[in-house]
């Protein structure tokens, strides 16, 4: 087992340094950088390129940019992740810092709404194949599916949030609300995460529901499924003590990557919910051009791809006694 980990992380260390390469030179290529972005507005033309100048200088954007790639990887071997080039200037950690926890709350509601839901519907359908609550629940999870999260939070929003106004759709909590009381501060957030985790959540939801219904109708036409009915066993230990375990295999591969997947996701829905989060500030840093908060987010969604699936490999142990990394 320490053998694969090690190569693994061998291997994860080789593809995290190709990542950030293309990651580096798409930024850097692309059109604009923020020195430019920085002295837009300054009216005098003669003013506007000193300072220019100065700022490239000061962000070492006047070096090759092999060079300005080693020296941000020095300064990542010792997670310093720079100074933000945006106009407040501030280390990148502290720009990041605070807009952790809304999105990992997000993530973390949603993976659990998801699975939750996702879990009991598909093997529900899979024991029930056929019957009236497999064809509607199959059609409506298709349907949901289908439909990408920012389109159906434009209805969402006009609906509940502006027609009805029953659900609030900016940021996560009212402007009242260190007046209100602890009661309806706990209203409040939640009301503000209604729309937004159920955005997050429901495609994830739709598809982990089917996955989870066609492996089981895979794995109920084994040869040991039926010996098991043949022998008298009840259905239900027939379903959840032996179908359902065998079917954990394939849903561990994925559920190693659904964090990664929600976070790299949630730039949109954050931008349309005006949720102050890290797709927000990603957002934010693209229009501005600070490369060095692009980076620092776009390696950490990196990172956190490359542990879940080690995360998910590790776990085939749990679940399969046959599997065996020695």
């Amino acid at each position: 087992m320490i053998n694969y980990i090690i190569r693994r992380l061998f291997i994860a260390m080789f593809t995290l340094v190709g990542i950030t390469v293309v990651t580096f030179c798409i930024t850097r290529l692309a059109p604009g950088d923020p020195a430019m972005a920085m002295t837009a507005g300054v009216q005098d033309p003669k003013a506007s390129a000193a300072a220019y100048e100065q700022l490239r200088e000061r962000w070492g954007l006047d070096k090759p940019i092999y060079m300005q790639y080693f020296s941000w990887v020095k300064g990542m071997a010792v997670l310093d992740f720079g100074e933000s080039m945006s106009s407040d200037s501030r280390p990148v950690i502290d720009k990041i810092r605070p807009r952790l926890w809304p999105t990992m709350s997000l993530a973390l509601l949603a993976i659990g709404l998801s699975l939750s839901l996702s879990i009991p519907i598909g093997i529900w359908s899979a024991a029930k194949q056929n019957s009236y609550f497999d064809t509607i629940t199959s059609t409506v999870l298709y349907a949901l599916y289908s439909v990408p999260s920012y389109v159906m939070a434009v209805p969402l929003i006009l609906l509940l949030g502006v027609k009805w106004d029953i659900l609030p759709f900016q940021g996560m909590m009212s402007d009242n609300y260190d007046t209100l009381s602890t009661m309806d501060q706990l209203i409040d957030i939640v009301k503000h995460y209604a729309m937004i985790t159920f955005c997050f959540s429901y495609g994830a939801w739709a598809y982990y529901a089917r996955f989870v219904r066609q492996n089981m109708l895979e794995v109920v036409r084994q040869d040991y499924i039926r010996t098991a009915r043949a022998k008298g066993v009840q259905e239900f230990n027939i379903i959840l003590k032996h179908a359902f375990r065998n079917t954990l295999i394939p849903i561990v591969t994925l559920l190693g990557l659904i964090l990664p997947e929600i976070i790299g996701g949630s730039v949109i829905l954050e931008v349309m919910f005006n949720w102050p989060g890290i797709g927000r500030l990603f957002f934010d840093s693209m229009m501005q051009r600070d490369y060095t908060t692009i980076m620092a987010i776009s390696t950490s969604t990196a990172v956190l791809v490359l542990v879940g699936t080690l995360i998910s490999d590790l776990s085939y142990v749990l679940v399969d006694p046959r599997v065996s990394y020695e």
